[in-house]
């Protein structure tokens, strides 16, 4: 299966204040534990990621895509932020969830509509898991984020950094047990491969291929082929093996 998203990107011209945000198939990986080393690696091997892939540019942007027949909208400006998905439904009516500092909101036909906590939960994480995938590695700098350098392995003779990446109860969202898996080409600085576990829906794993890679006003995006493992009984770290 393969994700596609087609991307506008505006860079709105306004400089923030700068902070320091911190927060191989064929080979066997070691299990480590949540160490300073480790956790500093990760780090560093992340803030070249991110600044590969846009950096700073990512905190002044408007960003416009569609996905799945839906459009998608994202407007940041120095830790402010609105994420948009606009779609028509069946009836004809316009509906646009938005998603920002302020919370969550629904608004049918221009109509603002009160929802249970229920449903304004399931919305709001189901705009921001899109906007997520489609702006990484945006996003893996955030407080809530726990970062782990398990070790170097390759893929297709190509050698990566295995970064293991969790979160925090606090800031992490209903979806903070979910664990994700990143494969950074350690010459390109880019995440080429990434995998995840998930809870919600009766919980599973995923494994993506990034591909189709572009850059758009001085910001990397991509496609993924993404991946359900045959077998159940597989760990999310050993996905690249499977």
């Amino acid at each position: 299966m393969k994700y596609a998203y087609i991307f506008i990107v505006f860079t709105v011209l306004v400089a923030c204040k700068n902070e320091t945000k911190e927060s191989p198939v064929e080979e066997k990986v070691e299990k480590k534990e949540l160490t300073t080393e480790s956790v500093s690696k990760a780090q560093n091997v992340l803030n070249k990621v991110i600044e590969q892939a846009g950096g700073e540019k990512y905190e002044t942007s408007a960003i416009e895509f569609r996905f799945r027949g839906k459009e998608y909208v994202s407007v940041r400006n120095c830790g402010m932020y609105e994420l948009q998905r606009n779609q028509i439904s069946k009836a004809g009516d316009t509906i646009k969830d938005v998603v920002s500092n302020m919370g969550f909101e629904r608004f049918v036909n221009r109509k603002k509509q009160n929802l249970p906590d229920s449903l304004s939960n399931k919305y709001s994480n189901a705009v921001n898991s899109v906007h997520y995938f489609a702006q990484l590695p945006f996003g893996l700098n955030d407080p809530a984020v726990k970062k782990t350098y398990l070790d170097t392995v390759k893929i297709n003779q190509t050698a990566y950094h295995k970064i293991k990446v969790q979160f925090t109860e606090e800031g992490g969202g209903d979806d903070h047990d979910d664990v994700y898996m990143y494969w950074v080409n350690q010459e390109k600085n880019t995440i080429d491969y990434l995998a995840y576990s998930f809870e919600v829906n009766g919980g599973g794993m995923r494994f993506r291929k990034a591909i189709n890679p572009r850059i758009i006003n001085g910001i990397r995006f991509v496609d993924y082929e993404n991946y359900a493992p045959k077998e159940s009984n597989l760990n999310v770290e050993d996905l690249d093996k499977a």
